[in-house]
């Protein structure tokens, strides 16, 4: 039961700054907020998003105001306070004595500290200069691989892109398929603004379109899956992919090493109406019982294209185990190419902003497998920004910004020897 005055969303986003100090993604937090209306869940989760998103920015906010250092859960508390109050417009009366209240339940440590977070916070509801404050920085591990692929200017995009959420990207079952309200992506996606409630929007139910980044819809779409074609979809889960090719009447083979997360794909592919062959293996290992007329391979990868889309992800990184990973994906390339028959394709693809998981790897497997060769560009929206010399696709945060940003992806499409 809650207690007098308890906001429970803001208490829950608390937690979940918590667990993330704790080395717990927020995905991995979701099953603490059941116990929470939809509309209280959806709030505590954007409330623990944008203090995270803008972390640096209200630490700089709270030095101004702070003397000493406070322990970890009250400086969660002050930033919460500070992103509400600065970045989302929340009524200072309310939000500081909500704030205050949050404190308080925290023990005798709470109760000694709430006097001061009710000055603080009052100070910061009169701040001035939010939006001139630089955005949150990569950190020091990304940052560097970063700036040294694409410049400094580009590194600070896409820090500025990681400061706003992700629009909401819908891939739809047919081209016929229209949302009023939805932007139509040159890639052919279509993108919502602002917060929907995904299930009560037309078409979910009937299973007309699935939720996905438009930058993750282009591998898909770059491999030109045909009816009929015997095709895997390698590490399938969340399933989108999956959905693409059984969309496109291809033969599926939808392969995961969960179970769980096979159980998602299922689910997806259900709702829409499509179905795949799922199986759960290896990649690594696993093997078709015909060889494949193309294949695709949305290898494991260190995420870091989706920071706008996980604010945790700095937080519960630090790039250690790159080699394993980079090695791990040379592997499953290698793999990949041995299932396909004579003249397949195989489409490689990372959600990483780091070259080493995207253009090295393809350079490094055209010089391991002699006769492989990168086959040209043909993709709707495309754009000749987006070309690497190798001939991939490189997409950061930073493109498109008059639309709302994407997803930082790397793809290429390979063909095996005739």
């Amino acid at each position: 039961m809650a207690k007098p005055g308890e906001d429970k969303a803001r208490k829950a986003a608390l937690t979940l700054l918590q667990g993330v100090r704790d080395g717990l993604s927020l995905a991995d937090q979701s099953a603490s907020l059941k116990a929470l209306t939809p509309s209280e869940q959806a709030r505590a989760a954007r409330l623990a998003a944008e203090t995270l998103r803008h972390q640096s920015r209200a630490d700089l906010v709270l030095a101004d105001y702070v003397s000493r250092k406070p322990a970890p859960q009250i400086a969660d508390v002050l930033r919460l306070g500070t992103v509400e109050l600065l970045h989302l417009g929340g009524a200072a009366h309310g939000v500081v004595h909500a704030n205050v209240t949050l404190c308080r339940g925290l023990g005798k440590r709470g109760n000694a500290a709430a006097g001061m977070v009710n000055a603080v916070l009052r100070k910061v509801s009169r701040h001035q200069g939010w939006q001139d404050l630089p955005p949150q920085p990569m950190p020091d591990w990304l940052r560097g691989p970063v700036v040294a692929a694409y410049g400094e200017d580009a590194a600070i995009a896409i820090e500025a892109a990681h400061q706003n959420a992700a629009p909401l990207d819908l891939t739809v079952k047919s081209t016929a398929t229209t949302l009023e309200n939805a932007e139509p992506l040159p890639t052919g996606s279509l993108r919502l603004r602002g917060q929907v409630q995904v299930s009560a929007l037309p078409g979910f139910e009937s299973g007309d379109w699935w939720v996905q980044d438009a930058a993750a819809a282009l591998p898909v779409r770059l491999l030109d899956p045909q009816p009929d074609e015997h095709i895997a979809d390698l590490c399938a889960a969340p399933g989108g992919k999956t959905m693409q090719l059984a969309a496109a009447g291809a033969k599926v083979a939808a392969i995961d090493i969960s179970s769980a997360r096979l159980k998602r794909v299922a689910e997806n592919l259900s709702r829409c109406g499509l179905s795949a062959n799922l199986t759960r293996a290896d990649a690594l290992t696993w093997k078709p019982e015909q060889p494949l007329d193309a294949i695709l391979l949305d290898a494991p990868c260190s995420a870091t294209g989706t920071i706008r889309r996980h604010p945790d992800l700095p937080f519960l990184r630090d790039g250690s185990g790159m080699a394993q990973l980079v090695a791990l994906q040379s592997r499953l390339i290698d793999h990949a190419l041995e299932l396909l028959r004579p003249g397949g394709r195989l489409v490689y693809a990372v959600c990483s902003l780091l070259p080493d998981e995207g253009e090295a790897q393809i350079k490094a497997a055209l010089a391991r497998h002699p006769g492989l060769t990168v086959e040209p560009v043909t993709l709707p929206g495309a754009e000749p920004a987006w070309i690497t010399p190798e001939g991939g696709i490189r997409l950061r945060p930073d493109y498109w910004p008059e639309r709302g940003g994407m997803d930082g992806f790397y793809m290429a499409r390979l063909q095996k020897p005739a």
